[in-house]
């Protein structure tokens, strides 16, 4: 179950930074709300976690995988483009998030 609840976590904060993006500074009501509402969603879950798991390694994977899963939305969804260096960090995150998971 913990492991359920962090990937939503990390599901629903990436929801919510797409938004935050669409938006537009908070110009935009129903992107502004997604966010909100994506922002304490994960935060909750992330908590919930946090009651099996170690808190450096959920934060870990949580914002290591959010990282790689925005990085890729944004460049899918808004264009963004990521140089070869940006894969480069892309895949030591990655890298470093199974390290984590592996001997932690």
């Amino acid at each position: 179950m913990p492991w359920l609840l962090l990937s939503i976590a990390i599901v629903t904060e990436v929801l919510a930074t797409s938004s935050l993006k669409a938006s537009d500074g908070f110009t935009r009501l129903w992107p502004s709300i997604g966010a909100a509402c994506g922002y304490a969603v994960s935060l909750y879950c992330l908590s919930l976690t946090q009651r099996s798991i170690p808190v450096g390694v959920v934060y870990a994977i949580w914002s290591g995988v959010g990282i790689v899963l925005i990085s890729l939305v944004s460049w899918w969804l808004f264009d963004q483009a990521l140089s070869p260096a940006a894969w480069l960090g892309i895949g030591l995150i990655v890298l470093g998030v199974l390290v984590l998971n592996v001997w932690a």
